[in-house]
């Protein structure tokens, strides 16, 4: 249990305060990623029934769920990916972007790097037929906390130091495996055979991400992890089409 809430406390806003774990324990809750996927998707899920009632246009409904998530996730994955777009388009050397991540201010790409992330994502979720609303904001949420794990477990570690180093240097095989394992089971029972083809595609899209990433920057950031976040939820939704 305390694991779980270990996830929840690094991954969303939610009032978990665990005041004290060792390193094994933080590293070992990245197997409950994919569970603070599932409270975040549910979050989102209970937002849209109760908007449901409400007298609002389907676009305004649409814009205060993304709002939600932004909410619920502190902007967290946002700011990694806006220091991602910073560096990567800055097209500087490693150490010089890999400095850039690091600095407290956002610039130009970094701001069209947001502005982009959050138009596709509204864009995707209007344009869904409502009833399948539900399951995107699930396995939106699900699938792209599973990639950070998925990132953690094959692509090294760029810095000496880091938020994310944690659970760089903690990941092993029987984490992962657990880790997979969960997100196999929601996506089967959330979308049955659609979920599990999203899951490959997520899959193939995060190993493609991080080794371009890693070509860039000799490793995966925590905001490189926080951009694999945020493109992970579009390609999501762009997956629930097919």
């Amino acid at each position: 249990m305390k694991k779980i809430l270990l996830a929840l406390q690094f991954l969303t806003i939610f009032p978990v305060k665990i005041k004290s774990a060792n390193n094994k324990e933080i590293a070992d809750s990245l197997i409950y990623f994919p569970v603070a996927g599932l409270f975040i998707g549910l979050a989102l899920t209970g937002i849209n029934y109760l908007l449901g009632s409400l007298d609002l246009s389907r676009l305004a409904t649409d814009i205060i769920l993304i709002v939600s998530l932004i909410a619920i996730t502190g902007g967290m994955h946002l700011d990694g990916l806006a220091d991602t777009f910073d560096a990567l388009l800055s097209v500087k050397s490693k150490d010089e972007m890999l400095k850039i991540m690091r600095d407290p201010h956002i610039g130009v790409m970094g701001v069209i790097g947001i502005i982009s992330i959050l138009l596709l994502k509204i864009a995707f979720i209007f344009s869904l037929d409502l009833s399948l609303v539900p399951v995107a904001l699930i396995l939106m949420c699900v699938l792209s906390r599973w990639s950070l794990a998925l990132s953690l477990f094959l692509f090294p570690y760029a810095r000496q130091e880091g938020k994310a180093k944690i659970f760089s240097e903690g990941i092993n095989s029987k984490i992962f495996v657990l880790a997979t394992i969960i997100t196999f089971v929601c996506a089967l029972l959330t979308a049955e055979l659609k979920g599990l083809f999203i899951m490959g595609i997520i899959t193939i899209f995060t190993c493609l991400f991080n080794k371009l990433i890693s070509k860039k920057i000799g490793g995966i950031t925590g905001d490189t992890l926080g951009a694999m976040n945020e493109s992970a939820e579009v390609v999501i939704l762009f997956c629930m089409y097919f």
